[in-house]
């Protein structure tokens, strides 16, 4: 997993119609990130093209001009907005596979279903939580086209003329940073639980496998 720190690119806020308003769109579940199709490989690459599949093509495989991410500048986001509960339904890893896949890096929203947000982190993702009223004002500087830079060492997203600060859990920060997912973790620990089998032969010989 590649080491995270700092972000700076396009952000893509998900957007639907609602009469004559453009709002963020809510519950994006992961068979709209990814959908059902596509999960027949276990690789986490070659999953970008196929993101959003059935939002971002019609039913011939052109692009959609309408869609965010067929749009310049927005086809090269590293960072995706969206509304609340983000990443619901089933707890397909391959969604953050194929976001990260396309390049996007960050999400940010102001709520995201549990496996998705910890799937996120596992794969080298930072799922942001914050306001929906801040989510908003960053969406206004995104649809400009302008970049947004996320800092994850001092926990700041930093806009042309603010910054703004967010949370997130220390544990996951460190693994993000130093690049480990749960099979990198657990190798740090490789001397303690060498020594603890080394231990463990030795008092109970008997359960060793043979």
């Amino acid at each position: 997993m590649d080491k995270f720190s700092l972000i700076k690119g396009i952000a893509a806020p998900m957007m639907n119609k609602s009469g004559n308003q453009l709002n963020l769109m809510m519950n994006i579940d992961t068979d709209m990130i990814i959908p059902k199709q596509f999960l027949k490989t276990i690789k986490r690459s070659g999953l970008g093209k196929n993101l959003f599949d059935e939002m971002r093509y019609d039913v011939d495989g052109n692009e959609i001009d309408t869609f965010i991410l067929n749009k310049k500048p927005f086809r090269n986001a590293k960072i995706l907005i969206a509304g609340k509960n983000f990443g619901c339904g089933s707890s397909r890893e391959h969604a953050p596979w194929s976001l990260l896949d396309f390049g996007i890096k960050v999400v940010i929203a102001p709520s995201f279903a549990d496996i998705f947000f910890n799937n996120s982190f596992k794969n080298g993702i930072l799922p942001i939580r914050l306001d929906e009223g801040i989510i908003n004002s960053i969406t206004n500087e995104a649809m400009k086209g302008d970049e947004i830079e996320v800092n994850l060492i001092d926990q700041v997203i930093v806009l042309r003329d603010r910054e703004i600060k967010f949370e997130v859990d220390r544990s996951n920060k460190d693994c993000l940073v130093k690049g480990l997912d749960d099979i990198g973790s657990t190798l740090k620990k490789i001397s303690l639980i060498d020594d603890f089998e080394n231990k463990a032969s030795q008092e109970r010989p008997w359960n060793i496998p043979r």
